[in-house]
């Protein structure tokens, strides 16, 4: 099983999203933001639709 990334840390990869954003375009970002293959993985299971904000993001990968 993967570990949760840190909340904290996820965001601090996502900053400069402009919501709704689409699982595609939060991956893109955090890779922008040199994230890790953990919170890149973590995104990349999310379900693939509109995230309306940061909680939305952040709900959907402890969800996994």
């Amino acid at each position: 099983m993967t570990t949760i990334p840190n909340p904290i840390d996820l965001q601090k990869h996502l900053s400069g999203v402009d919501y709704p954003a689409s699982k595609q375009d939060l991956i893109k970002a955090a890779r922008d933001h040199g994230a890790g293959d953990d919170i890149v993985k973590a995104l990349e299971a999310m379900p693939d639709r509109e995230y309306d904000g940061p909680n939305a993001v952040s709900q959907a990968v402890a969800k996994r």
